[in-house]
C-alpha cells in the first residue's frame, strides 16, 4: 500500500513539472512573437511614438 502511496506522490510531482515546462514553452512562444511583431512593426512603432512625443 506504501509503494501505491508513494508511486502516485510522484506522479503528481511530475505533473507539476510538466505544468511548469508548458508555462514555460508558452512564455517562450509569446516572447518569440513579440520579438518577430517588433522587428517587423518597430519603424512605424517608433514614428507613431515620435508624433506622440512632440505633440506633446
Amino acid at each position: 500500500m506504501a509503494f501505491i502511496q508513494g508511486f502516485l506522490a510522484q506522479l503528481r510531482r511530475e505533473e507539476e513539472g510538466q505544468g511548469l515546462a508548458e508555462y514555460a514553452l508558452i512564455l517562450a512562444l509569446i516572447a518569440i512573437v513579440a520579438i518577430i511583431a517588433l522587428i517587423f512593426l518597430g519603424t512605424q512603432v517608433s514614428g507613431i511614438l515620435s508624433t506622440v512625443g512632440a505633440s506633446v
